[in-house]
């Protein structure tokens, strides 16, 4: 194992301070969007989003798990980050190490803290998911996320990968979680409690109190962000695993499949097909003691912009467009797009105050959420046509019903897709960044503002 990104020389920044505002939205293409849009809004109504002045296309590039491999036409969001973070194209699962080998690859954050800058990352995920990780730690599987996931990862028998050669004893950084703790970054916000209570690897004590050693003050309460001391780095962990969504579907519904007659089954042009039932969107009630990603938002800005002359790097992830896509519950997007949508209206007030701030706003990848008629443009033939695979029809605000199709898989969970997704910019970004860009590309826009 090559670890070419520890020793990376301090960069000499002598630009008047600048700053980059990477957001992320998990899984957020135009589907999500569109169906966000629709609901938050109206069918003519804009989100904050749509009023930036720059927007782009964005490939995303994914390759096989070698050295010059073939490509692979769908991402996950460990390869997905990794671009984004580094400049690489890697393949799915792994955490800024090149596809092939376990070489790692210097990150954006590595090269800011060269740089004396300061970095934050805030998500809505647990803090060693694929997104965050992808920015400050490198390991070859993204499921090492606690000491006690890093040999023989499985599931109920099914081997999943395993990360031996990244432990500390191994000469590696040990798990994501470990090397989060170890890592020089001043903010990281999110959920990920559980993964910080085993015992560090070759010590008596917790990866939580791993952290505090290395100089991290650790919360787990959405009341203790405000009283934070100023003069530690900052750890919040605000749930176990995932935060919770705002939205959930009515008592708890999500996509469910439409039910065919008995004729339907002996024969298509026979019988009929019931549709799941309308449904509303609800207020989820675990959310109510979650921090939001707005209010995470801002207390990154404050701690990373205060008595700070030499700039910053945030990036910031609305982690539960993708998640609560691959369990088909389309509410729980629609609320983490609002999520999402709150944070940049953070963003953008403080680059009203502090002009030389770039924002970029994206995602990782598409997900599997299509957009498509409540009653079938078809519908006037005898026959009964419906969509395949699970489907939710939801009341919106204006008294319409939006159906939203989930078909790209019989597993419990549905798949992520392959399309281009937006990349929007504030007026910095205006003739800094090309309309059409593949996702490595992000890594040098970043680089160059900031000039590290």
């Amino acid at each position: 194992m090559t670890q070419n990104s520890a020793n990376i020389a301090p960069i000499e920044v002598t630009h008047q301070p600048r700053q980059v505002i990477l957001i992320i939205g998990d899984g957020m293409d135009e589907q999500q969007l569109t169906i966000a849009r629709n609901y938050l809004k109206g069918s003519q109504g804009k989100l904050r989003l749509d009023h930036l002045p720059f927007r782009a296309s964005m490939q995303i590039l994914t390759t096989e798990d070698r050295q010059n491999g073939k490509p692979v036409y769908v991402a996950d969001s460990a390869n997905t980050a990794t671009s984004m973070a580094t400049g690489v194209i890697t393949s799915r699962g792994r955490i800024s190490t090149r596809a092939g080998s376990d070489t790692t690859i210097a990150t954006i954050v590595e090269l800011a803290v060269a740089g004396g800058l300061r970095t934050g990352l805030v998500t809505t995920s647990s803090i060693t998911d694929a997104t965050p990780a992808s920015f400050i730690t490198h390991i070859n599987f993204r499921l090492c996320e606690n000491p006690d996931a890093m040999v023989d990862v499985n599931y109920k028998g099914i081997a999943l990968g395993d990360c031996s050669e990244y432990l500390k004893a191994n000469g590696g950084g040990g798990s994501i979680a470990e090397q989060l703790a170890d890592s020089p970054v001043d903010v990281l916000l999110g959920g990920g409690e559980k993964h910080f209570t085993p015992i560090a690897e070759a010590e008596t004590i917790s990866v939580k109190a791993l952290a505090e050693r290395n100089g991290f003050e650790v919360i787990t309460r959405k009341d203790e962000l405000a009283s934070a001391s100023q003069d530690k780095r900052l750890l919040g962990v605000f749930a176990q695993s995932t935060l919770p969504v705002r939205l959930r579907g009515e008592d708890g519904r999500e996509a469910e499949e439409p039910e065919p007659s008995l004729l339907n089954y002996i024969h298509p042009y026979l019988g009929d097909v019931t549709l799941p039932a309308p449904m509303v969107c609800e207020a989820n009630p675990d959310f109510a003691n979650m921090p939001s990603l707005q209010q995470m938002t801002n207390i990154a800005l404050d701690r990373l912009s205060r008595n700070n002359n030499k700039g910053f790097f945030l990036m910031i992830e609305s982690a539960s467009i993708d998640k609560q896509s691959h369990e088909r519950k389309p509410c729980g997007s629609i609320g983490e797009v609002e999520q999402l949508d709150e944070a940049l209206q953070s963003a953008l007030a403080f680059a009203e105050t502090h002009p030389r701030t770039l924002i970029l706003v994206t995602a990782d990848h598409s997900q599997a959420a299509q957009l498509i008629p409540d009653e079938s443009l078809f519908a006037a033939y005898p026959i009964s046509t419906y969509t395949p695979g699970y489907v939710a029809r939801i009341v919106t605000p204006e008294g319409s019903h939006m159906a939203i199709n989930y078909a790209t898989s019989n597993f419990m969970m549905e798949e992520h897709t392959g399309a281009a997704v937006p990349l929007l910019a504030n007026s910095e970004g205006i003739g800094r960044i090309p309309t059409f860009v593949q996702q490595p590309q992000i890594f040098g826009i970043i680089r160059e503002y900031l000039g590290i």
